[in-house]
């Protein structure tokens, strides 16, 4: 059979239309959830999907589905795609390449005139960044069950706009809200194709990236608190100062990820405050955050016993109380093998060099696989730079990662649900 391919002259085209969409000063994108420049990029989305005479719908979660029949319609959907939405002064190829990827697949499709079995869906999820609103993956969390309407009661924007107000602009429905949820038996199989946002695809020189899980990320709040005091009178033998046990605390935190085996179980401090924050002032209480990210479970905890007594030991030492709050325990998620391997067998079957790997970072796809066989693409990121406006991926790599989609689609479309 003979393999189809992607456009990609229409694709960089695509990527450099849809990067207009938000662009500030500096180059970079502000097209965060529900603004006026977010609003613009979903109707040009839906404007392509109706020129495709796909079965466009908004749900009550705002997530934009394109829907393409199968000769079977009664089968379960294959789905694929990713966000729109930016962080501040973002790039134009986080999440909106999963987006216009798939779009490429539907016009390929529609080209060729090919009907799979299966009914497909292209889905551009609602706020998958962290946002103005503080609820990020909300559009597949919701499609998961995992955002429930309570959880929208009383949230706003630092504007004091509601998010059920928000909502509503872009097409959703705050009193529907759980309507959005898909079961399982829906969905046959779901891909995300995404940048990698990381180095290691490019220092490898591997155009695709097979990804075999999601990270779990662990999330604490530290308070140290010691004795604020006169900076001149007080000798240093008489101290309690929070600011330096913080930063022993925090150094040793570096020292145990440092020294994990796993590269890709990663530690960051962050979102520091130091009080009262005074030049002539002892510091008496400091707060950050402590951000552990791993493909396992047990790594993570891994860094959290090796720290502990060190955490001990700085306390003892200096004389300072702490005090913990988790924040957020979000566990893993295994990517589904048989999607990847088929992934992989249509890069070899087109001749690309192709790795497996982690994501270091948080995914649409990682609520997906709660509902549905789950996988991703990784295309590799220059200088491994994103979230800035120095963002950007060799259009010969994307062209790849592309084709990859394209024909697992198909594969997936042979292979799946043969018993029904």
């Amino acid at each position: 059979m003979t393999q189809l391919a992607v456009n990609v002259a229409r694709i960089a085209k695509m990527i450099e239309f849809l990067g207009t969409f938000g662009v500030n000063e500096a180059g970079g994108l502000d097209r965060t959830t529900f603004t006026p420049a977010e609003l613009a990029a979903r109707n040009w989305l839906k404007d392509c999907l109706r020129e495709l005479q796909l079965d466009v719908r908004v749900d009550e979660a705002a997530n934009i589905w394109g829907r393409r029949c199968g000769r079977d319609d009664r089968l379960p959907v294959i789905a694929f795609g990713s966000h729109m939405d930016t962080v501040p002064n973002g790039g134009k190829y986080d999440g909106a390449l999963g987006v216009i990827l798939a779009l490429e697949v539907m016009t390929v499709l529609q080209e060729n005139r090919m009907t799979t079995r299966h009914p497909l869906e292209l889905v551009s999820f609602t706020a998958e960044e962290p946002n103005p609103f503080g609820l990020s993956t909300f559009g597949s969390r919701t499609v998961a069950g995992k955002l429930r309407r309570r959880d929208l009661d009383g949230v706003r924007n630092g504007q004091g706009q509601l998010l059920i107000d928000a909502l509503a602009l872009a097409g959703g429905n705050a009193s529907r809200f759980e309507e959005a949820r898909r079961e399982p038996h829906e969905l046959a199989a779901f891909l995300e194709v995404h940048i990698e946002q990381g180095k290691r695809l490019l220092d490898r020189d591997i155009p695709v990236g097979i990804v075999t899980a999601i990270t779990g990320i662990y999330r604490e709040e530290i308070t140290v608190l010691g004795e604020a005091n006169h900076a001149g009178t007080t000798l240093m033998n008489d101290r309690c100062d929070a600011l330096m046990a913080a930063s022993e605390i925090m150094l040793a935190f570096e020292a145990v990820c440092r020294e994990h085996p796993a590269a890709e179980t990663v530690g960051t401090i962050g979102r520091i405050t130091n009080d009262p924050n005074a030049a002539n002032i002892i510091p008496g209480k400091v707060q950050f955050h402590l951000e552990i990210r791993g493909k396992k479970r047990s790594e993570i905890q891994e860094v959290i016993d090796g720290w502990e007594p060190c955490l001990a030991a700085v306390c003892e030492r200096r004389g300072v109380q702490v005090e913990r709050r988790l924040v957020l325990d979000q566990h893993p998620v295994a990517m589904d093998r048989l999607v990847a391997d088929l992934c992989a067998a249509q890069a070899d079957a087109l001749g690309y060099l192709h790795d497996s790997l982690g994501s270091m970072a948080g995914h649409d796809a990682a609520h997906m696989a709660s509902l549905t066989r789950s996988s991703m693409l990784f295309v590799p990121s220059l200088a491994g730079k994103s979230h800035c406006p120095e963002e950007e991926s060799r259009i010969e790599d994307i062209e790849k990662a592309a084709n990859v989609l394209l024909n697992s689609i198909i594969a997936l479309d042979e292979q799946l649900d043969r018993q029904v």
